[in-house]
């Protein structure tokens, strides 16, 4: 078993280049102008940590179902597999502007679809349709919620998600989920506060170039290292 620092570090490192520039951040960026920015940060941040623990939990328990050696060799190759896929992400890269535009014109869809049917309601119709509300609707604030399903399911099956599982696999799972967890909120607090506006001026391909240099370094790293 590795320290929790080395898993600590790596995750925190992979976290960052991960989820700079990438869709769930421009979602956080963009919920952030319309919606107060407590309840955003509240909802990404909580998607973001339980998404973390759980893929933790699924690398952790791997090496008990299949053996050690087939989960580090499974690992090394999903590291060069991650960076060169970055790579070619980043030299291929369509651009921020296009990727944030994107982004924007679907949670515009969800917004108008969701006023739209709202319009020449009564208040009896509202407060009709508040008994209504799912039971976690009326505990938790629609905001919020929105703001975990959107980031929740953005995440799910994500390049990052598929890499901290390997990433707990083969290192410490608690430092990786320490990692993880300071990274994400780094991430998702600059995306809140910064808003639009710092989103449109991240490069989108320094990221990935970055990105994948150092999952093809934790690639030369895993496959030099021995098997404990």
């Amino acid at each position: 078993m590795t320290s929790v620092a080395q898993g600590f570090t790596k995750s925190l490192a992979m976290t960052v280049l991960s989820e700079i520039g990438d869709k769930t951040f421009f979602a956080a960026a963009i919920l952030a102008m319309r919606h107060p920015r407590r309840l955003v940060l509240s909802g990404c941040l909580a998607a973001l940590i339980v998404m973390t623990i759980l893929s933790a939990i699924v690398g952790w328990a791997a090496p008990n179902l299949i053996s050690r050696t087939w989960t580090h060799h499974i690992t090394t190759i999903l590291f060069f597999g991650f960076g060169f896929w970055s790579l070619w992400d980043g030299f291929n890269d369509k651009g921020e502007a296009e990727e944030l535009a994107e982004v924007e014109a679907k949670l515009d869809a969800d917004w108008k679809a969701n006023t739209g049917t709202t319009k020449g309601g009564s208040k009896d119709d509202d407060e009709l349709k508040k008994q209504r509300r799912p039971f976690l609707s009326q505990l938790f604030s629609p905001i919020l919620l929105k703001a975990f399903s959107i980031t929740f399911f953005g995440e799910w099956g994500d390049k990052s998600q598929i890499a901290t599982i390997g990433l707990a696999a083969d290192e410490n799972p608690i430092g990786v989920v320490l990692g993880g967890i300071v990274g994400q909120a780094l991430c998702t607090t600059a995306a809140v506060v910064g808003g639009k506006s710092l989103a449109s001026q991240i490069s989108e391909k320094i990221v990935a170039l970055s990105g994948g240099v150092l999952f093809i370094i934790f690639g030369i790293q895993s496959f030099l290292s021995t098997v404990e």
